[in-house]
Order: structure tokens, then sequence, then C-alpha cells
């Protein structure tokens, strides 16, 4: 199929940036919609051939506007947690916004949809987050005049990410770290695989009407994953595993963090309901796609340590492979 100009929504995100460099490369032009464009001038603008729209993409009519004369959408949009605590923010970033970028893509002809999901999205799931990043992706694929791609990673890592960032900086402050749910389990996946992931697929047919899962080469519990942070840190930290118990009374609390709207919760009782299904693939996608996913230990080493011997120590293994 012919696809010169691709619209992204959530474009100036972490993943986002990644899949705009990646994109360019293979020469589509690219049309990024933000709500704030100055704010992501420095990150975006100097790509040749992106153009970076500010706009409401929550408004329905400036969404068609904008998508206009684009031949495929992508949407990256999503958040992990929300303001209050009944759903409703969720339901908007992730059910609302597609059916209205559905009604858009069917007012401007435009049939190609990848969407960015979540392992463990289900209509049915145990949290707002799992149910509504399944909800959407049914309302996708339930349109069968579209020509949909659902991708699904496990966490997503590199420079810039908010999981191994944030637990960095939680632990900075945290001598003592009293760590919920340490036995969920995971798979992290690099960010750059993600975007050759979709770069690959689309325009490939085989890949329309799926629901892809994308993995990391290993897996690791919560609590591995933390300590390894510490490490490649330089942090000594006593990280203590919260019983479940113990676990569900922290992301309470923590449901009224006072910052929430600023910075963001650091925990919820959505999370801890979210980590009731392990972010792990049931058959990674990567193998079909020729694509080796990367090692965490390859790659997050570099943008976390930054002090101490054990991270010059951490460095060291990163650059030679070991």
């Amino acid at each position: 199929m012919q696809i010169r100009t691709i619209g992204i929504l959530g474009g100036t995100g972490f993943v986002g940036r990644t899949l705009a460099n990646r994109l360019i490369q293979d020469g589509y032009r690219l049309r990024v919609l933000t709500r704030n464009r100055e704010a992501h001038r420095e990150n975006l603008i100097l790509l040749p051939g992106l153009d970076l729209v500010q706009t409401n993409i929550h408004n329905p009519e400036l969404l068609a506007h904008h998508l206009s004369g684009c031949d495929a959408v992508i949407n990256l949009v999503g958040i992990l947690n929300e303001r209050g605590r009944n759903g409703a923010g969720f339901r908007a970033a992730h059910v609302e916004l597609v059916r209205n970028l559905i009604t858009a893509c069917r007012e401007k002809a435009i049939r190609r949809v990848m969407q960015m999901s979540a392992l463990g999205a289900d209509a049915a799931g145990p949290s707002h987050y799992l149910r509504t990043k399944g909800e959407a992706e049914d309302l996708l694929h339930g349109a069968t005049d579209l020509l949909v791609t659902s991708y699904r990673p496990s966490v997503i890592f590199g420079a810039g990410d908010s999981f191994f960032n944030r637990f960095a900086g939680l632990l900075r402050f945290a001598p003592v770290f009293p760590l919920a749910c340490a036995n969920a389990r995971f798979a992290p996946v690099f960010v750059e695989d993600v975007a050759e992931a979709m770069a690959r697929t689309l325009r490939d047919p085989d890949y329309f009407g799926k629901r892809l899962q994308l993995c990391g080469p290993s897996v690791y519990t919560l609590e591995q994953l933390v300590r390894y942070t510490a490490g490649c840190t330089g942090l000594r930290r006593i990280i203590v595993p919260l019983p479940d118990l113990l676990s569900r009374i922290q992301a309470a609390l923590l449901d009224f963090w006072p910052f929430g709207a600023f910075i963001g919760k650091p925990f919820s009782t959505d999370n801890y309901l979210s980590t009731k299904v392990d972010s792990i693939c049931t058959g990674n996608d990567f193998d079909a796609l020729g694509i080796r996913p990367t090692a965490l230990e390859a790659v997050v080493p570099s943008y976390l340590s930054h002090t101490g011997t054990r991270a010059r120590y951490y460095r060291y293994r990163s650059h030679t492979g070991q």
C-alpha cells in the first residue's frame, strides 16, 4: 500500500521520539500532533520531513482536520495513572480518543492504523489501565474497514524511560526502600527494538489485524529490576519486599499523593492491580520479524551509571558485551 505521510498521536513522548527518528530514515513524512509545540521543539523540530502541530487531539473536529492528507496513523497515547481514581482519566485517554480516531480515519479515508497497547490489555482485566487498553484494541480491531495492528510490549526501557529512571530517582531519596509487588514479572524491551518492529510492519499486509507481543530476551521480577537499578546507580540501599497486604495499603495511601497533578503518582491502586497480570510474552513476535531483542544489561547502565566504582563496573560490562 502507498504510505507517504503518517500522523502520530503521542509522538512527543519517549517512544514517539525514537519511532519518529526511525521512520524518518525510511523517508516518510511525519505529522506529530501535540498540545504543546514549544515544549518539544528541541527534540523533534530539526528532524527533516517532520511537522510538529499544536492542537487538542481530544477535540474530534481538530483531530480530523489535522489528520487530513495522512495515509496512516500511529496512536502512541497512553497514561499509567490518572488524577482521580474512578477510571475516567484512563477512559478518556485510551477509549474515547480511539473512538474519535476511528471516526476521523473514516472521514479522511485513512485505512492504516497502528495502536500502541500493552501486554495484558484486556477489556475484562483487573485494572482500569488494562481494561481501557483492551477496550481500545477491541474497538480498533472491530472496525473491519481499517487495517489495524496493535503492539503489546512489556515495560519499555531506554534513555529517558519512565521505568528505570523513575526507580533510580526514588532510590536516591530512600536509604530503605519498601517495594510493593516485588514478585511481579516483566520482560523489559528496548525502545529501539519496538520502533524497529513498528517500522517493519507498517506496510506489511501479513500483520494487518494482528496483535503483536513484544518482549526482551529475559524475564525478571520487579525486585530484581529495582536491585539492578540500585547497582547501576552505585547506590547501596536496603530494599524490603512488601507482602501483598502491605503492597495494597501502600498503593491506597499513594492514591492520595499530593503532587500527582505535577509529577504523577509514584504508585497507585491501579498500578497494584495491573501487576496481578505478569507483563511477559506467551509468544514473542520479534522472532517472526527477524529482530533479536536487546538485553537491558547492554543499555541501561549507559544512562543510569553516573558515579561510584560499581557504576563504572556496569559501564565496563556494557561496553565489553559481558
